[in-house]
């Protein structure tokens, strides 16, 4: 399979705690079973992540061990059409950010380091954006 997948561990307001950028072949659960101990180490406070169906299993196991709760979002069952997930939308909105940048719009790295490096690079901006808007507004 080729192609790449954008794996991204989000704060509440959307900004990236944690970019993952892996061949398309790996299944999320398996990529995110690789970052739970990681994740334990580096956000020690870190009680809860919201999921959706895709990091079911392994991952929601391993995390219960570093004292991590994994809550998987699933859609109401009598749901027709398109609605909103809860808690999901944030990365959803933090995935819509990112695409705005022309380096990330399309997988144009050949590497997988630097399309992860561009995420951050990109979150920077987008932080500093608004850092400078509040201030403007004092």
């Amino acid at each position: 399979m080729t192609g790449r997948k954008r794996h991204l561990l989000v704060d509440p307001e959307g900004f990236v705690l944690k970019a993952f950028v892996t061949e398309a072949n790996y299944q999320d659960g398996t990529v995110a079973s690789w970052l739970v101990e990681w994740l334990a180490q580096h956000f020690p406070r870190l009680a809860k992540i919201w999921a959706d169906r895709a990091y079911r299993g392994r991952f929601v196991d391993e995390a219960k061990v570093h004292g991590i709760d994994v809550e998987i979002v699933v859609p109401d069952p009598g749901q027709k059409g398109f609605q909103v997930q809860p808690r999901r939308w944030v990365v959803e909105r933090t995935f819509a950010w990112l695409s705005n940048y022309r380096r990330l719009s399309k997988d144009f790295e050949q590497w997988m380091q630097t399309s992860d490096a561009a995420i951050y690079a990109a979150m920077s901006h987008l932080m500093v954006r608004r850092l400078a808007r509040l201030r403007a507004t004092k």
